[in-house]
């Protein structure tokens, strides 16, 4: 499938607010919170509502939502709701189709601080690493409940990517575990040049 010209840079975010208008009409708040409700939130970062208000705009300019009404109620704010177009409806299949199918360095945090980090003495790094596996510990629980609550009531393919989540989280863990534990026996060394570096990051 080809994608459209309507120069909005795909997105994760962009990608959710089409597919929530696929299921019908919706205002910001309701996409925001239909998106916590489906558990979406733990994959696409919907907490910044000043993001959301950005990425509506620029796909309400691209031509691929559009205004459905505006909503009065003496109780809220006024409220805007929008509707999927079918050019929208057409860019959320190639965008998902594409975000699938093809790998991407998406410049993870994680990789990016293990790779300075010899900035730190090896006791800083393990006592780093031990509280990140302590909080992975919390997070895998998480999901596997949430795994467990809806697997009955759910079909299988709305429960992919708590399953994907929990497959990564818990070969996280493992590396981590396993990398503690070679600092713990002294087999992950730093070397002179190195431990002289992290000596010169290290505060009183």
């Amino acid at each position: 499938m080809d994608a459209t010209n309507s120069n909005v840079r795909p997105s994760t975010l962009a990608l959710a607010v089409l597919s929530l208008l696929g299921v019908g009409p919706l205002h910001p708040y309701g996409m925001q919170r239909l998106m916590k409700q489906w558990g979406k939130d733990d994959v696409v970062n919907v907490g910044q509502r000043a993001n959301l208000y950005k990425t509506i705009k620029r796909l309400l300019d691209a031509g691929l939502i559009a205004v459905r009404q505006t909503e009065r109620d003496q109780l809220y704010p006024e409220r805007t709701v929008y509707e999927l177009t079918d050019a929208g409806r057409h860019e959320a299949v190639v965008w998902v189709t594409d975000m699938l199918g093809t790998p991407r360095n998406e410049f993870p945090v994680f990789p990016a601080a293990l790779s300075f980090a010899m900035l730190l003495s090896p006791d800083e790094l393990r006592s780093a690493l031990e509280r990140r596996a302590a909080d992975m510990r919390e997070r895998l629980t998480e999901i596997e409940q949430t795994i467990e609550t809806y697997s009955a009531s759910l079909p299988k393919i709305s429960l992919l990517d708590d399953k994907y989540q929990r497959t990564m989280v818990a070969a996280e863990l493992a590396w981590i575990d396993g990398v503690v534990a070679d600092l713990r026996a002294g087999d992950l060394t730093w070397g002179d040049d190195l431990a002289q570096i992290a000596s010169s990051y290290m505060t009183e």
